[in-house]
């Protein structure tokens, strides 16, 4: 009796360790299985991932000393007033001049004339893709809305060459066009098969056209805190100016 009795409770303790063991085993399954299925914590602070930047305000008023492309020295006044997707830039600097102007990441385009009337001239930014597509946004003086492009190489190297071009006209309506690119000294001429034509500058992966031809030239500013920091040019010289403006 006393062998039977310890059998017994040998045989009861080995049944309760295996259904300890298995509840365990249980329970741990079911614990992976919810850790595999439940959401992901996008909010983490390991996560890389951060919020694009807001474009910089840029309206206002600025003082501007710059050099011109022979050389010499002025001095005067800028003011940048938005206008929908563009800016309108007037300058007082001796002789007074109006222009229109795109933001494209941290470089300002602008488009400008002699006067108080901009009318004609036009102005676009491009950023120039891995595989050497032209991706911009341009704008024309007097519209308050921006276009969209972009041109697919088909031809030559570098900046220089042929290429496709496809946008969007600030109405909607989309467009095709052929663009061809030349060197121009420092400069580079864009002529776009639907009678548009211009000059600009490259700087880095990026390029600023003025449209308009010979009447109107063109700034490449980059945007910095305490204002903007540009090159500008023209036709009739390959031979660039600069022009810093600081907020006043």
């Amino acid at each position: 009796m006393k062998l039977r009795s310890t059998q017994t409770a040998i045989a009861f303790t080995l049944l309760l360790v295996f259904m300890v063991g298995c509840k365990s085993s249980l329970n741990s399954t079911a614990s992976t299985t919810d850790q595999d299925h439940a959401p992901k914590n996008t909010n983490s602070s390991k996560s890389t991932t951060s919020a694009p930047t807001a474009p910089a305000d840029i309206a206002g008023k600025y003082n501007v000393v710059g050099t011109n492309p022979d050389g010499g020295a002025y001095k005067g006044t800028l003011e940048v007033i938005s206008h929908g997707d563009v800016y309108q830039f007037r300058w007082n600097a001796g002789t007074q001049y109006d222009g229109v102007g795109v933001a494209n990441g941290n470089v300002v385009a602008v488009a400008f004339a002699d006067g108080a009337n901009g009318k004609g001239c036009g102005v676009v930014d491009y950023e120039i893709d891995g595989d050497g597509a032209l991706d911009g946004k341009w704008g024309y003086w007097g519209v308050n809305e921006a276009g969209t492009e972009k041109a697919t190489r088909t031809g030559g190297s570098g900046l220089a060459g042929d290429y496709d071009a496809s946008g969007k006209n600030p109405n909607g309506k989309e467009y095709k066009a052929k663009l061809t690119v030349e060197p121009a000294g420092n400069l580079y001429r864009f002529v776009w098969s639907n009678n548009a034509d211009g000059v600009g500058v490259k700087q880095g992966t990026n390029v600023a056209v003025g449209i308009g031809g010979k009447r109107c030239g063109f700034v490449a500013y980059q945007i910095k805190s305490d204002g903007l920091d540009g090159i500008w040019g023209g036709y009739g010289t390959d031979q660039t100016g600069t022009e810093k403006a600081t907020k006043q």
